[in-house]
């Protein structure tokens, strides 16, 4: 294994950048990520079907992992892997390639931090990764892959995945809510009202019932690998959801899709939303203050922002703003702005 040109050790860092890293020390979180056939599936079936793309050519896996994703790559053809990550769970990535058959003249691996360290060459043709967090952008590991592509990656080449789009909708959850929230209105008789609002602040990541879903589906933001900056990714969108059913909203619930599309003879697609195949990455849901009573075909207005918190970039300020106001029925409107944060 290669050792980084630049001392990056995590002794060195941040606390909040240590606990990141050190996340990813044990096995139990990959064998989680690999045991998610939906996701590793789609990589391996983006890479294979489309080997022309990938042989005699240089691919920087960011983000490693045990190498997986590397060993795909190599399969298909590549020319050569290199293959970075700060966790220690790199030397665990070594046996497993080499047990493997992947020499060194096939797959290198380095640690260190991908904005500190110095390849072995000077340009990649593919950047492969998954960084994809909870609600898309948890952990900010997009950030590095966007450095990783100005700074190595030749003119038109791939970043995969290449296409990632999120979607929000409303659900009905009252019985979790009020076992989640309501709760704190009377513990053995004492009331604990004000954990409600704090409580209230941090979203759940859970798998949502598509029986839940009682609004429509819209689209909050999409972003391509190709072109967007890590700016773009602090973001702003309107939606409007229209009741589905007569119903009430306790919570709304955000997802994200992935697609492998860019010059691809054969495009690959996931979703991670209550309609698909059950994946690690679950849904976001985020419960409101008030529950909207509506009937089908009314609309709920609102707007939801996303952007790193200043204390922890790699964790999300989150805000959702809502607004229901059926017509002559002032006893069901409902209005407020809330703020959540996912750490």
């Amino acid at each position: 294994m290669s050792d980084s040109t630049t001392s990056n050790t995590k002794g060195e860092m941040p606390y909040t950048e240590q606990r990141y890293f050190s996340s990813y020390d044990h096995f139990g979180i990959h064998e989680e990520m690999l045991k998610d056939s939906v996701r590793t599936l789609a990589y391996r079936n983006a890479i294979f079907r489309n080997k022309h793309l990938f042989e005699g050519k240089t691919v920087l896996d960011v983000g490693c992992g045990t190498g997986i994703l590397s060993m795909f790559a190599s399969q298909a053809g590549a020319k050569l892997v290199v293959s970075v990550d700060m966790s220690n769970i790199i030397g665990m990535a070594e046996k497993i390639v080499r047990l493997n058959g992947f020499g060194e003249d096939k797959i290198v691996l380095i640690q260190g931090k991908m904005e500190e360290i110095t390849l072995p060459v000077e340009k990649v043709d593919i950047i492969i990764s998954e960084w994809m967090g909870y609600f898309l952008l948890y952990e900010s590991m997009l950030d590095t892959v966007l450095y990783a592509r100005d700074r190595y990656l030749v003119d038109g080449g791939l970043v995969l995945p290449d296409k990632a789009t999120m979607f929000v909708a409303g659900i009905e959850d009252g019985e979790y809510k009020e076992e989640k929230i309501g709760f704190w209105r009377d513990v053995y008789g004492f009331d604990y009202s004000p954990f409600q609002e704090v409580v209230m602040q941090e979203p759940l990541v859970d798998t949502v019932n598509r029986e839940a879903v009682c609004t429509s589906i819209f689209q909050i933001a999409e972003f391509d690998m190709t072109t967007v900056t890590v700016k773009d990714l602090a973001f702003a969108s309107d939606f409007k959801l229209k009741a589905t059913r007569a119903d009430q909203v306790h919570a709304l619930v955000v997802w994200f899709d992935i697609g492998f599309e860019k010059n691809l003879e054969e495009p690959v697609h996931f979703s991670t939303g209550p309609f698909s195949a059950y994946t690690h990455w679950k849904q976001s849901v985020f419960y409101l203050k008030d529950t909207i009573t509506t009937n089908y075909g009314e609309f709920i207005y609102g707007s939801i922002s996303s952007k790193p918190n200043k204390e922890n970039p790699r964790d999300l300020d989150i805000q959702i703003v809502y607004d229901f106001r059926p017509a002559n029925e002032v006893e069901r409107h409902a209005s407020h702005k809330q703020r959540y944060l996912m750490n």
